[in-house]
């Protein structure tokens, strides 16, 4: 539990947990966000890297999402098979694995690994949002390394430490090298679903200690497998381009997801509301909801976009998506892309879906873009599974329907509420896609709208 004590001198917190992952750590977050509601601007729950292709395009990455959703696991190195491919992902049913090869991959640069500042002090009028690192020092999340190799950078980094860390839930001793596979166990054969590091910033190789502009905002999104005998959410293909309407209302759900490490109360999919943050917060709702709106409008040149992880429809994928998708837009750079490479997905609340991507010569299966090209899907284990999304998104953004909402967000709200297409998100504010290549005459007209 914590407590905040909010007077007009002091912002007190007192935390009464052991354990500073969700407590003093996530209560010093609500102090941010509780001076950001004040002044205007908002602690962002994400991480970010810059990334730099083979050909030397930087192209910078900020993802957010709920707990589990994949933002330590931004910085992550795409591992190789020992015959130099990469996987894909493995078929649930029929035991299938398919695999792509990728010659060289692109160096990154980490940003932030959990919470950024958006202050208006780093913010420049190009369109961009600018973000700047909140944290002196990273609380990383190991579950996803359960042995030698899983992570080679953050091994190097814990075992070949620059000074002594601190590890929680990893079984190890005082004094001693504590190697990050090694999680303790909850009881006997459970391996805990939540050890941590805790890394400074001057351990970390490569950090970027400036504001940074942000060209892909991502959403991460961790989704059940779905079949058509049993349909879930996963209908997630490889990765969405939202518009910035629908990048709003992802945001205002931010739905925590399948097998949630951090979550232990059994349901299915939660939400942790405003920005994927509200879990932290001690202000109003809906000051944070126009906040986020005001911000996406304000920054027309970002592009947005959704990636799931751990299930693309039958394929179990793990994190592959999101890391996929930074190697192709690093390549692209935001260029646009061609007409007919995307177009509105069969649920509209994923925005655009893809119609191809290469990387490297490497054509990704139409499967892994479209799960109703699946077998083991179709159409109709897609659309069951696209209900139970957006049965979701109308039972919690009926919260959002009060108070001192900005018309613009009334006006999103209540055309999801309808079912509203693509092009229709699109006309309550244009696509930010599409801005990002217009001129800056077109871009200040538009925006000035």
């Amino acid at each position: 539990m914590v407590v905040h004590n909010r007077t007009e001198e002091v912002h007190e917190m007192y935390s009464y947990n052991l354990y500073p992952g969700p407590s003093a750590k996530k209560g010093l977050y609500g102090v941010l966000l509780t001076q950001g509601e004040k002044e205007g601007w908002i602690t962002a729950h994400c991480s970010a890297v810059q990334s730099i292709s083979p050909y030397d395009n930087m192209t910078t990455f900020m993802h957010e999402g709920a707990s589990g959703g994949g933002k330590s696991e931004m910085h992550q190195h795409i591992i190789r098979e020992p015959d130099g491919r990469v996987s894909l992902g493995k078929n649930l049913i029929s035991g299938e694995e398919r695999f792509i090869t990728i010659p060289r991959f692109c160096l990154f640069k980490p940003v932030a690994d959990d919470m950024a500042f958006c202050h208006p002090t780093v913010q420049r009028k190009d369109g961009k949002l600018r973000i700047v690192d909140a944290e002196n020092a990273w609380f990383v999340r190991v579950d996803s390394v359960t042995q030698y190799g899983d992570d080679p950078k953050l091994e190097k980094a814990t075992i070949n430490a620059c000074c002594p860390l601190l590890f929680l839930n990893i079984e190890t001793t005082p004094q001693s090298t504590a190697l990050i596979w090694d999680h303790i166990e909850d009881e006997p054969g459970k391996r805990c679903p939540n050890p941590r590091v805790i890394l400074p910033r001057a351990s970390v190789e490569n950090v970027v200690d400036r504001p940074v502009s942000v060209d892909i905002r991502s959403f991460g999104l961790r989704t059940p497998s779905c079949s058509r005998e049993e349909p879930n959410y996963g209908i997630l293909g490889l990765f969405h381009i939202l518009p910035p309407t629908l990048a709003w209302l992802w945001r205002l759900v931010s739905p925590r997801g399948f097998n949630n490490p951090s979550i232990t109360d059994g349901k299915l999919m939660g939400s942790e509301g405003v920005g994927s943050y509200w879990p932290f917060a001690t202000g109003k709702m809906i000051n944070h909801a126009n906040m986020l709106l005001k911000q996406i409008i304000e920054n027309p040149r970002t592009t947005y976009t959704l990636v799931p992880n751990q299930h693309i429809g039958v394929w179990k994928v793990g994190f592959k998506p999101q890391l996929l998708m930074r190697e192709y837009l690093t390549r692209r750079g935001v260029a646009k892309f061609k007409t007919d490479q995307y177009q509105p997905a069969r649920c509209s609340l994923l925005g655009y879906e893809l119609n191809y991507v290469t990387i490297e010569g490497s054509k990704i299966p139409s499967r892994f873009l479209k799960v109703y090209n699946q077998t083991e899907v179709g159409e109709e284990g897609y659309d069951a599974g696209a209900r139970i999304l957006e049965d979701f998104f109308r039972e919690e953004l009926q919260k959002y329907l009060k108070g001192n909402l900005l018309q613009t967000g009334k006006r999103i709200i209540d055309a999801c509420l309808s079912g509203a297409s693509v092009d229709e998100y699109n006309d309550i504010v244009p696509n930010s896609y599409s801005y990002a290549f217009s001129n800056m005459e077109d871009y200040e007209t538009t925006n000035s709208h």
